[in-house]
């Protein structure tokens, strides 16, 4: 599985710079051409990393609708379960199901969290032991084609600048973002709760499954639930977890801010991203930072 996760990674980068290319040169019809192929790898490659069998079905299976950023139906994608190839329905991936979930998050989450978050809001089909082969296959991809990707799904870094064990971020947030602190887990944990509740209240109507994730993290948070049966109030839980987030806020700024310095620093790119296995990892980084800026 391993050899063929490296053919298809390749031949995923290979086609998004042929379609960059493409499209620098205006050629319309070899962009298209090349993003059905590259469609066609994606689906392959998530395949795999699922588990699952062929995710193209010839049996005529009907389409699953898997709703856009604002959680409904509007603007929604199709997820195919019975898609043709190349030019079917686009196939939402477990790499693009956890981006979505974190970027309504916006803060190092769990596994756990995140599966909730894209089942509640974009109908997500992603389960949690997914998450874990899919950071490592983010790392070597990155690797084997650094910046091949917009964007990769990463480790939040500890204090020790080693991946934070279930943590995952996005590489493209900044630095400080990405590491956490002695407090950090509480303050993302109401930022994400702050997200949540911002999102729900923003909903036309009510949505049971995003009641319930935040009724579960009002639980958590003084001052956010109430004794009343029924769904939870996204501006008490707004209101209470800003409260509290004024009292740490301050603090954690300060130790990411130092955490991510050093991070920058004593890591090279990759490290940086998924962090360092182990102390020489640090130094290594660090000597090669130092060797190129004495050239």
């Amino acid at each position: 599985m391993s050899d063929r996760l490296d053919d298809l990674e390749r031949r995923i980068d290979e086609l998004r710079a042929g379609v960059r290319t493409a499209m620098r040169a205006r050629d319309a019809a070899t962009a298209r051409t090349l993003r059905a192929e590259l469609r066609t790898a994606e689906r392959a490659w998530d395949t795999l990393v699922s588990g699952q069998d062929d995710p193209a079905p010839a049996d005529g299976s009907p389409a699953e609708t898997v709703p856009d950023e604002t959680g409904r139906g509007a603007g929604a994608r199709t997820r195919a379960k019975g898609a043709g190839r190349g030019d079917g329905p686009r196939l939402v991936t477990v790499r693009e199901q956890v981006h979505q979930a974190l970027a309504l998050l916006d803060a190092p989450a769990q596994a756990r969290l995140i599966v909730a978050v894209s089942q509640a809001f974009f109908a997500g089909s992603i389960r949690s032991p997914q998450l874990t082969s899919l950071r490592r296959d983010e790392e070597r991809s990155f690797r084997a084609s650094p910046y091949g990707r917009p964007y990769y799904l990463c480790a939040a870094l500890t204090d020790r600048l080693s991946p934070a064990r279930g943590l995952l971020t996005v590489s493209t947030w900044p630095a400080e973002r990405r590491v956490v602190g002695p407090l950090s887990p509480r303050v993302d944990f109401l930022t994400c709760a702050l997200r949540v509740a911002r999102h729900l209240g923003g909903l036309p109507g009510s949505l049971p499954d995003g009641n319930r994730l935040l009724a579960r993290m009002a639980r958590n948070i003084p001052g956010a639930g109430d004794d009343a049966f029924g769904p939870p109030d996204p501006g008490r839980v707004i209101e209470a977890a800003s409260r509290e987030l004024r009292v740490h806020t301050g603090r954690d700024t300060r130790d990411r801010a130092e955490l991510a310095k050093r991070a920058t620093s004593q890591l090279d790119e990759a490290a940086g991203l998924f962090g360092a296995a182990t102390l020489s990892t640090v130094a290594k980084g660090r000597s090669t930072r130092v060797m190129r800026g004495g050239r």
